[in-house]
């Protein structure tokens, strides 16, 4: 079938009307609610929507914001979101959308967390987490394997993913440590070899549904140019929303209490996640769980998999990761245990997201000045080539507190094993949806657990 648009169907149709913030806002908050499926997922769900249905934005512009996205660290969808809401209703209207997609996450998963917390040794619940575990395993596993078949396209870069693998699971080297060592080599790779290192973003518009209200041709709007002043403006703006919770943070705790901690932490980490959330996962571990403390091995695997069954970025399990520690470590006192975890939450969202805001409301009038289609550089490509290695680690440590519980000194646990190949088999050969997957494995967790 011909992708080429039938001229007497979509040419006679009508240009959307203009969208109201009011408007806007209903959208983006039915988005929040319904963005499952991971990055992939809430992106379609946004082209069918914004480009197919609705004619907000036509595909060209839809794609030309969607692969400077991808180039940023961070949740690129929910960045998208903050892109397009930013085009249609200047400042407030990208703050609205990007909000949205993340607070429905948020709130859920606190509500979640403190279900877990306090009712995780319930049989009912407990047999549920049994059954979910190994089906977690099997989704990294599906991660890598998605982001290494689109990555890995040479031997240099399976070379790259290889050493990342070896630095991380065998030297223990620290994640940013690896990303940088990535950078450097895709550098100058891309100087010796440029055609090893050459990967595209998201390609060119093919299709059109009709006149967009945001169309191909639809000049820039004069909020959308780009301006130093306003760049200075939004750059001091960063600043101050970043330095003052911390120093109040400080202020109240001390630079090494629980809360300012977490906020110093998981500003880094929101800096770090190029490649998505599996991505920065492990950096995750090797902070909150290793050397933090803020929560156990089998908590974390928990956590993801709350953060795999709601909706939002998956990197929300961030969320999950702040309430755990600040319940635990009832940095309130033991009476406020639930309102620390919140505040911990609530805290751990913000210095996450805020660099997303930030990277597209200063960013964006730069992308606008072009609608040429951008490309990965070869810094990136090698970055994304190490995130493979990287990912296949936090598989491994996944498996390994799955499947042997008490250590390899202990019985390997059989029926978590036949689980996790259950789950494998359903994701990469019948290609089955991670919520329903993980459903089907919490209910054969649930029996197995039921039946000991």
């Amino acid at each position: 079938m011909s992708l080429t648009p039938s001229p007497s169907k979509e040419q006679d149709l009508p240009t959307p009307a203009p969208v109201s913030l009011r408007q806007a806002f209903g959208f983006w908050l039915k988005l929040g609610f319904i963005s499952f499926g991971g990055p992939a997922g809430q992106i379609s769900i946004m082209h069918q929507e914004l480009v197919e249905r609705r004619r907000w934005i036509s595909e060209r512009r839809f794609l030309h914001a969607l692969n400077y996205c991808m180039l940023l660290p961070g949740p690129e969808a929910q960045q998208l979101a903050t892109y397009i809401g930013w085009l249609m209703h200047r400042t407030r209207g990208g703050v609205l959308a990007g909000a949205l997609f993340v607070l429905p996450s948020l709130f859920i998963l606190i509500a979640l967390s403190w279900v877990y917390i306090a009712f995780g040794d319930v049989p009912v619940v407990a047999g549920l987490f049994y059954g979910i575990k190994p089906a977690v395993t099997a989704i990294v596993v599906q991660a890598a394997h998605r982001i290494g078949s689109r990555a890995l396209k040479n031997s240099w870069l399976w070379g790259i993913a290889a050493a990342s693998f070896v630095a991380i699971f065998l030297l223990n080297v620290p994640f940013p440590l690896i990303v940088l060592g990535a950078a450097i080599v895709g550098y100058f790779g891309g100087r010796l070899a440029p055609e090893k290192f050459r990967a595209g973003g998201h390609g060119a518009a093919q299709k059109s549904f009709g006149p967009a209200l945001i169309d191909d041709d639809t000049p820039t709007p004069e909020h959308a140019r780009f301006s130093r002043w306003n760049l200075l403006r939004l750059a001091i703006i960063g600043a101050v929303l970043w330095t003052l919770p911390m120093a109040i943070l400080t202020a109240l705790f001390g630079w090494d209490g629980t809360l300012t901690q977490m906020g110093w932490f998981f500003t880094k980490a929101a800096l770090l996640t190029f490649g998505g959330a599996y991505a920065v996962l492990p950096y995750v571990y090797q902070g909150a769980v290793g050397h933090y403390g803020w929560l156990t091995p089998t908590q974390m695997i928990d956590g993801l998999a709350l953060g795999e069954t709601t909706p939002g970025p998956l990197i929300m399990v961030v969320a999950f990761v702040g309430f755990i520690g600040g319940y635990v470590h009832q940095v309130f006192g033991p009476d406020q245990a639930f309102v620390a975890g919140a505040v911990a939450a609530t805290l751990v969202t913000w210095f996450t997201f805020l660099p997303s805001f930030l990277f597209i409301l200063a960013g964006g009038p730069l992308v606008e000045s072009t609608h040429n289609e951008l490309k990965f550089t070869a810094p990136l490509t090698a970055i994304t080539a190490a995130v493979v290695g990287v990912i296949l680690n936090l598989a491994c440590f996944f498996a390994y507190h799955v499947l042997w519980p008490n250590g390899f000194a202990g019985q390997l646990d059989w029926p978590s094993l036949l689980i996790a190949i259950v789950a494998a088999t359903a994701l990469l050969r019948f290609k089955r949806g991670v919520i329903e997957v993980l459903i089907g494995c919490g209910l054969l967790g649930l029996g197995v657990y039921l039946l000991r």
